[in-house]
């Protein structure tokens, strides 16, 4: 199925690894493509998605909310001074990524290398090949995950939409539009 994805569509499924590994995640979810498929300028669907309010820092917020961003307090830490973030940083350039995650470089905690998608994630990914394929497109466009994405219509990614208010019909047409353009 991959050898159809269009380079921009392989970049956000590459991007979500990337967000996975940003949020400490064991798993690559919805809400990593979701953060993926904003985080992606210039394409149509971080297009059509920032004309309804969503930017990557607005849905990375709503989804530490739900998630947390680690084992680590980093406001209980921020308050004595202490900047998580460079803290990280200072360690994982020292002792190799996921240093902090437990184990010899995170070895116990899929952070290095592929990190495995959950079921849904796996569902949005199928998705997009039906749409692709109900909009007669013979490749899978980052348009397609995100209409993959809202079919599927469970998950993070969806509480994320939720709770911004996102009129997920207009999303849907404006998207499907945008690929047909």
């Amino acid at each position: 199925m991959f050898e159809r994805f269009t380079q921009q569509a392989r970049q956000i499924v590459e991007g979500a690894q990337g967000q996975a590994r940003q949020l400490h995640s064991g798993r690559v979810g919805t809400e990593h493509l979701l953060l993926s498929l904003v985080a992606q300028a210039g394409s149509a669907s971080a297009d059509v998605l920032a004309a309804h309010g969503l930017t990557h820092d607005s849905v990375a917020e709503s989804v530490r909310a739900y998630v947390g961003a680690g084992d680590l307090d980093a406001d209980a830490l921020t308050t004595l001074g202490i900047d998580l973030d460079a803290v990280r940083d200072r360690v994982e350039a020292t002792f190799g990524p996921g240093a902090l995650d437990g184990g010899p470089a995170g070895r116990n905690t899929g952070m290095i290398g592929h990190i495995p998608f959950t079921p849904r994630a796996k569902k949005v990914l199928e998705l997009s090949l039906r749409e692709a394929v109900a909009l007669k497109s013979r490749t899978i466009a980052d348009g397609h995950i995100a209409l993959g994405l809202l079919r599927e219509g469970e998950g993070l990614a969806m509480k994320v939409l939720a709770d911004r208010g996102v009129d997920l019909e207009a999303v849907r047409r404006e998207l499907r539009t945008a690929l047909q353009a």
